[in-house]
């Protein structure tokens, strides 16, 4: 089974990071200023491609900004293409640049 840790550093900085076991997977690198979300990076390790880890990171991200109230700047290629796919899913936090 799979977790997923917020883990930031004193600048905000950092990433969410998917755990099998105590072998890390998978991460979607972060910052937080302010009320925004900046996602620059998703990425999953070759060995567990394939197995739906990216999309687990990307709802983890998505609970975790909209239980703090907070909007996404999607810089992350995967990240924006998923909003733009489901733009109604995803409306109510996505920062346009």
């Amino acid at each position: 089974m799979e977790t997923i840790q917020l883990e930031l550093n004193e600048k905000k900085h950092g990433a969410f990071n998917l755990y099998v076991g105590d072998k890390k997977l998978g991460e979607m690198t972060v910052s937080l200023k302010e009320d925004v979300l900046t996602v620059y990076h998703t990425g999953v390790e070759p060995e567990a491609e394939g197995k739906g880890y990216a999309k687990k990171l990307l709802e983890e991200m998505v609970a975790y900004v909209r239980a703090n109230h907070l909007k996404v700047l999607p810089l992350c290629p995967y990240v924006h293409a998923q909003f733009k796919k489901h733009p109604d899913e995803y409306e109510d936090i996505w920062v346009k640049s």
